[in-house]
């Protein structure tokens, strides 16, 4: 009952996380488009009221005409309603670091330590994986303070940052857990942007306003940064999301390297749009993304037809014949993937797939061979599953 109540959770969670995060990024996306799809006003009165540029859009039946006021409308005071948006951002941190608790905290033996990367306690990855998310955003922070009006040296030193904890965490964690503690890194480092700078700078000008101060612009500009830090990161976040339901990209051996490069793909993909919100289609950058893309691809591509080799001094593997490689799953997969599992914390067949017969053996077979010749599975080879073992599934399949 435990474990039905806690898929519970984990599903609730992750239906909400995907609920505020459409939000977040739909809110996201809108302003990033809209910041740069102003155009300067063409009315005298309006140039003279402090508006920097405007734009007109048609959706849903209606006319809309924003404008953009860089340090707030002069002359007049400052609307009473004004929109703040907010809880998008938090509510999607809240929700990722729940689904983070419930995972790979709560589950931590199962989904976040490989005892063949590293033996962990319990205690000491939880430790390692919170220690990570909170001093990469202190090192983030102190790059753009220290970087600031260096635009590209900035980005260039944020990319080396996210690529040091990619290599490090493949190398502390199992792949899928180190694939989702840098979404979580990268996650972190957009709300704490949102938290600690965009909306306190914002409500310091705004509070400047109401005063009939003098307007600091430098919050804008600081704001303005973080904004565009944020709209990168979200492709990059967004495949994170989805890629941990996909062993081919998080089980290679340089899985870090594969995340690298998908990542810098969805950088140039969003350059592009960026880009053509302001006018400018530069067809270069959606084809290097797509390039990237299929090199991964290519490079990944499935070995489970290829027996895998045996070690040094072992005797060469002969036929493996239906019998074997049952004997195989049934000792080593079935504890979990079964009508009633008997492995603590399973209460029902991961997915769904069973492997408890001659028939679901052949039903299943191309995604045993793959998730045992890539290691995906089983998770954290709880099962302790051998090397010749895996080799004796990759040949099976590959005589089929």
């Amino acid at each position: 009952m435990e474990a039905y109540l806690w898929d519970w959770a984990n599903l609730l969670m992750r239906w909400f996380h995907v609920i505020v995060g459409i939000a977040w990024i739909g809110a996201s996306f809108y302003f990033v488009m809209l910041d740069n799809s102003i155009r300067p006003s063409k009315k005298e009165k309006d140039k003279a009221r402090g508006v920097h540029g405007e734009l007109w859009a048609v959706h849903g039946g209606g006319f809309y005409h924003s404008q953009k006021f860089l340090t707030g409308p002069k002359d007049e005071p400052l609307s009473d309603n004004l929109h703040w948006s907010i809880w998008e951002a938090y509510s999607t941190w809240l929700s990722g670091m729940g689904l983070m608790f419930i995972i790979y905290w709560v589950g931590a033996k199962a989904y976040l330590i490989d005892a063949e990367v590293m033996d962990l306690t319990s205690t000491q990855a939880i430790t390692i994986s919170i220690g990570f998310i909170a001093f990469s955003w202190i090192i983030y922070d102190q790059l753009c303070r220290l970087l600031e009006g260096k635009d590209k040296i900035l980005a260039a030193s944020v990319f080396v940052l996210i690529m040091i904890c990619d290599y490090a965490l493949f190398k502390i964690f199992s792949a899928r857990a180190a694939f989702i503690h840098v979404g979580a890194i990268m996650g972190t480092m957009m709300v704490a942007n949102v938290a600690i700078r965009i909306i306190p700078g914002q409500r310091k000008m705004v509070a400047q306003i109401r005063n009939g101060e003098p307007v600091d612009g430098r919050y804008g500009m600081i704001g303005k940064q973080r904004s565009v830090h944020n709209t990168y990161f979200t492709l990059p976040v967004l495949f994170i999301m989805i890629s941990t339901h996909y062993p081919m990209t998080f089980s290679h051996e340089k899985g870090w390297l594969v995340l690298g490069v998908i990542m810098l793909a969805g950088v140039f993909i969003r350059q592009f749009f960026v880009l053509k919100h302001q006018g400018k289609k530069v067809w270069a950058y959606p084809a290097i993304g797509v390039l990237l893309l299929f090199t991964v691809i290519l490079a990944l591509s499935p070995n489970m037809y290829k027996p895998l080799s045996v070690g040094a001094g072992e005797t060469p593997i002969g036929h493996v014949t239906d019998a074997d490689a049952l004997a195989i799953v049934q000792t080593r997969c079935a504890m979990c993937h079964a009508a009633k599992p008997n492995y603590p914390g399973f209460y029902s067949a991961p997915k769904g797939v069973l492997l408890e017969t001659a028939a679901h053996l052949q039903q299943h077979a191309p995604i045993i061979a793959s998730s045992v010749a890539s290691k995906y599975m089983p998770l954290a080879n709880l099962s302790k599953i051998t090397d010749r073992e895996r080799a004796q599934i990759a040949k099976w399949f590959a005589e089929r």
